[in-house]
């Protein structure tokens, strides 16, 4: 199941992007909140403290947005989490901007902080904070999109390649969709198809099995390799063994037995958890 979280996660390559973009709306903020700005060494501290503090601010909604990547996800519940999201990075942004700006207030001044910052500075930290989410969530589906096209170049790869294996004089590829099964016959290893055709083969299934779509196929035990379209199901048996039901195919048995430390992965594979 964590593997299976892990696969829907979208990297987000945006440290670069935000290293520069977070001193741009930081001067960006100053232009739109002062009418005269003078440049001198306070000035550039000053700065240099908001831009910090943006950092600050910036990594903690993005802590945010990672943590509900594990939990709540778009396809599923994409208004959802896009409402959590605005309040919880909202909320987590703010908290990190004033315990800052207390904080730095207070080793810097002996005054509080102006009644000015929380009646004006927050709600345009709150702006802020709205166009950030509304980059990520931009970043999401961006990053989404690119996955799934490059998952359906390997889907196409994968349904336009094959198998090699050689028929007296012929070398052929057999299409991974045609493909039944691989098992263990004797001292060789077999390839099984749907027509049915049987080809002997000089790899053993440790080999198959590393040159093979692992979603589309399953090693069953130490001689069977399936295919999914091969599979009807399964059945508990005992001590938390599972017995695999095949659909009538040339060559294989009705059922073959997995073994209890590989039935979970089985069903995982099977059902697509």
């Amino acid at each position: 199941m964590a593997s299976k979280t892990s696969d829907r996660l979208v990297q987000y390559n945006d440290r670069i992007l935000f290293l520069i973009l977070i001193p741009f709306i930081n001067a960006l903020n100053y232009y739109l909140t002062y009418n005269n700005i003078s440049f001198n060494t306070h000035t550039l501290l000053t700065f240099l403290i908001d831009t910090f503090d943006g950092y600050a601010a910036w990594w903690g909604i993005r802590s945010v947005i990672i943590f509900l990547d594990k939990k709540i996800a778009y396809e599923t519940h994409p208004i959802k989490r896009i409402l959590v999201q605005v309040l919880f990075t909202a909320v987590m942004g703010l908290l990190i901007i004033i315990l800052l700006t207390e904080i730095i207030n207070r080793i810097v001044k002996d005054t509080p902080v102006p009644a000015s910052f929380y009646q004006f500075d927050i709600f345009i930290f709150l702006i802020w904070f709205f166009v950030l989410n509304g980059i990520y969530i931009g970043l999401h589906y961006y990053y989404a999109l690119k996955k799934m096209e490059t998952l359906r170049l390997e889907e196409k790869k994968i349904k336009t390649s094959g198998f090699p294996v050689s028929n007296g004089r012929q070398n052929l590829m057999v299409p991974f969709d045609t493909i039944t099964a691989f098992f263990v016959d004797a001292d060789y290893s077999v390839l099984v198809t749907w027509e049915p055709k049987k080809y002997l083969l000089d790899k053993s299934l440790d080999k198959i099995e590393q040159s093979i779509p692992s979603q589309f196929f399953f090693r069953l035990n130490r001689q069977y390799i399936v295919h999914r379209n091969a599979v009807k199901g399964f059945t508990k048996i005992e001590n938390g063994k599972l017995n695999v039901l095949l659909l009538p195919v040339f060559y294989l048995p009705e059922q073959i037995q997995v073994s209890r430390t590989k039935a979970p992965e089985f069903k995982t594979w099977f059902q697509g958890e």
